[in-house]
């Protein structure tokens, strides 16, 4: 087992982390930027060491700063959390180089699956079923034009190193595809250096499901169920639940065994999630997220278990503590992404959090790394705070929400807690009767 664990990454993933490795008796290290200097994951970790400034290409982002503190702490594992270097296979790589443990997927894993294309082909070789359209990169509008003539429009055509809707364009009609072609490669090759389009077939009312599993690195791989994500933004996932409202016990378990089933091929390791539209009764495969999601604790709290214990298990070379069988899903849960943002602009709300209260009770976690004269800084992702209930019934995780919003306090900036108390009173959400699209055109007609 690791001695000590340095944890590339900030906020409260970063805490989320340091409180498992505690409990496992293992030392941490925190890294932070100098506008992070105050925050709770330094306050809460063994030790601590800047590497650099505000700017997260300057910090969060480089590499040699964090191999640098890897060097100066003496950490021989690093924890990436969830963004920032998380799905770098190039990071990955340069650890393993150092002789340093990346907790996570191997470099070769997450190249091939943070490429879209190359995902969905790997993916289509294990038999996941995935969304008509390309076969990989696409040459030109001809191509595009011949190959939304032939599965039918509405097409989207997506970055393929793209994410959070960047790069991402819908086509209703031929007349759009050459002028939205054109924007796609723009932005693409402007955020992610990488302008290669394809194409998939436009859902229109689909859900957004996705599939938790977890390997060994050694063949061997579970499913732990999947999350309903249908609630979006701006292709920004708002609200998480498990299991779906509209999944059946037999619909989970034949998907799930599809997933396991592709990873124990690959033989990957660690935490991944496998994501899906699903619509009139079908799954199509979109892409892998090779690394813990923000949505993972109503997953461990259907599972009664602990992800990130089990992800430095598996980087310790340890086998994993449960087997599918020993897998069995109870009760139901729910998670609200409170951002630091003001309704309805969502536009970003940094400042200082004069007071915080945090919900208690049965069956309440708040994920925060905030406190009472906390200063948010606006270099970062707007998340402040995680809110997840668990019920035995959807109904009483429902009714358990809406009493724990009602005693969240965070006073002194703005924040989207009041957004969720109004979907919570809306009858479509309350009979899980929602698709990817529901949020927006709600906040639309809202506006009118």
């Amino acid at each position: 087992m690791f001695n000590k664990i340095l944890i590339a990454n900030r906020g409260e993933i970063a805490l989320r982390v340091i409180r498992t490795c505690k409990e496992m008796g293992i030392k941490t290290v925190a890294v932070y930027s100098q506008a992070d200097a105050n925050a709770m994951h330094v306050r809460m970790a063994d030790e601590s060491v800047c590497i650099g400034p505000a700017e997260s290409s300057n910090s969060y982002l480089s590499i040699p700063s964090i191999i640098s503190a890897c060097e100066i702490s003496g950490s021989r594992a690093v924890h990436p959390g969830y963004g920032f270097l998380s799905e770098n296979s190039k990071f990955s790589e340069i650890l393993r180089d150092h002789n340093i443990k990346f907790i996570g997927p191997s470099p070769e894993h997450i190249r091939i699956m943070g490429d879209k294309i190359n995902a969905k082909k790997k993916m289509e070789e294990f038999g996941v079923p995935c969304v008509p359209g390309s076969n990989g990169k696409l040459k030109g509008t001809k191509e595009a034009r011949d190959l939304a003539r032939k599965i039918g429009y509405p097409i989207l055509l997506k970055a393929a190193a793209g994410g959070g809707g960047i790069g991402m364009k819908i086509v209703e009609n031929e007349a759009y595809l050459e002028n939205l072609f054109q924007q796609a490669k723009s932005e693409a090759i402007k955020s992610f250096n990488d302008d290669t389009i394809y194409l998939e077939k436009y859902l229109k009312k689909p859900r957004h499901i996705e599939v938790q599993i977890f390997g060994d690195g050694k063949g061997n791989a579970v499913h732990l169920g999947e999350r309903d994500c249908s609630l979006q933004r701006r292709h920004q996932k708002v609200l998480e639940e498990t299991p779906s409202p509209i999944i059946s016990s037999k619909e989970r378990k034949a998907i799930g065994e599809k997933c396991a089933s592709a990873m124990k091929m690959m033989k990957y390791e660690g935490a991944g999630t496998v994501e899906f539209l699903y619509e009139n009764g079908e799954f199509f495969f979109i892409e892998m997220n090779t690394r813990l999601q923000v949505e993972h604790p109503v997953t461990e709290a259907v599972f009664g278990i602990d992800l990130v214990r089990e992800q430095i298990m598996v980087a310790a070379g340890l086998p994993m503590s449960f087997k599918q069988e020993n897998l069995n899903l109870n009760g139901h849960a729910i998670e609200c992404r409170i951002n630091a943002e003001k309704l309805p602009q969502f536009t970003p709300s940094p400042g200082t959090i004069v007071q915080f209260h945090s919900p208690g009770g049965l069956g309440i976690r708040m994920d925060s790394a905030i406190y009472n004269g906390y200063r948010i800084p606006p270099y970062y992702d707007s998340l402040i705070g995680k809110l997840i209930v668990f019920a035995n019934t959807r109904e009483l995780a429902v009714k358990r929400l809406k009493r724990a919003l009602d005693e969240l306090i965070i006073d002194g900036i703005e924040t989207t807690s009041d957004l969720f108390k109004s979907i919570l009173k809306h009858e479509e959400f309350l009979n899980g009767d929602y698709n990817i699209h529901w949020l927006e055109n709600w906040l639309n007609q809202e506006k009118k």
